[in-house]
């Protein structure tokens, strides 16, 4: 276990949980914390042995709550001379990830914590939390997590979402494609166990190539992406795992992969 006070790294299994660590900040960001997820995805990306990234928020009142508003001239001070700035770069890290990530949501999720939300490729939320984009009730606009929930949800409740800034609850957040489900508090971390297993026990080869295949299809033509894929369905098939994957089945047995 690794903890840098602000996020806590931890290998369980075979899962790797990043947990933001300031529950008395609602799990604000700040750049420790950025940091500190960042690192978490390396990290697990780094051993062999991981097969899933958790990402939740200590305590039961926030998963994030957004930007560390506490220090408003920190939250928004920028290097101007930098194109690129650490938030956004966490986003291209987890989009260009090549492990499956869930984020476990027990307690609200505002803003850049939505971004967080959208960059993993499944959620799990108890069923009283909410959510919202508040951005322009304190003058700005969550622009960033743009990139990513235009992509996810319908793009006439994102617009109402970031125009009006008013919070919204975990049914409304399921129906709108954020989360796959959504559970009493009670059985948060059961049902978050429930689909770890449900990952692990699959190809990791297949699980690492198709991630890959997919963040590259994503701007691509029909005419392009069907040209990629059929190629690529024809590399999966030489990796060890598929022949031991297609041995299994012949021989009516769970599969032992070598993840190669």
């Amino acid at each position: 276990m690794t903890d840098n006070t602000s996020v806590v790294l931890e290998k369980r299994g075979q899962a790797f949980w990043i947990t933001i660590n300031r529950p008395e900040k609602r799990n604000a960001l700040n750049g420790d914390v950025i940091a500190g997820i960042a690192r978490g995805y390396r990290d697990a990306h780094d051993d062999p042995e991981v097969r899933v990234i958790v990402l939740t928020g200590a305590g039961d009142k926030a998963f994030c709550a957004g930007a560390d508003l506490q220090n408003s001239g920190a939250a928004f001070a920028f290097d101007f001379s930098r194109p690129n700035v650490d938030y956004a770069d966490l986003l291209r890290l987890a989009q260009n990830s090549t492990k499956p990530a869930i984020a476990r949501v027990g307690g609200v999720c505002m803003a850049g914590g939505i971004g967080l939300l959208c960059m993993t490729d499944m959620a799990v939320a108890a069923d009283h939390v909410m959510f919202g984009l508040p951005e322009v009730k304190v003058g700005v606009f969550p622009m960033q997590v743009m990139s990513l929930l235009q992509g996810i949800a319908p793009r006439r409740l994102v617009n109402e979402w970031a125009l009006t800034g008013e919070p919204f609850d975990a049914l409304k957040a399921q129906a709108a494609g954020l989360l796959n489900y959504v559970v009493p508090a009670t059985e948060l971390d059961a049902k978050i166990d429930w689909l770890i297993g449900r990952i692990v026990d699959k190809s990791p080869t297949a699980i690492r190539r198709g991630k890959y295949a997919m963040r590259a299809i994503a701007a691509m033509s029909f005419d392009e992406s069907i040209a990629y894929t059929e190629s690529q369905i024809a590399l999966l098939a030489m990796t060890e795992d598929a022949k031991e994957g297609l041995k299994a089945f012949a021989e009516k047995r769970k599969p032992s992969w070598p993840g190669k």
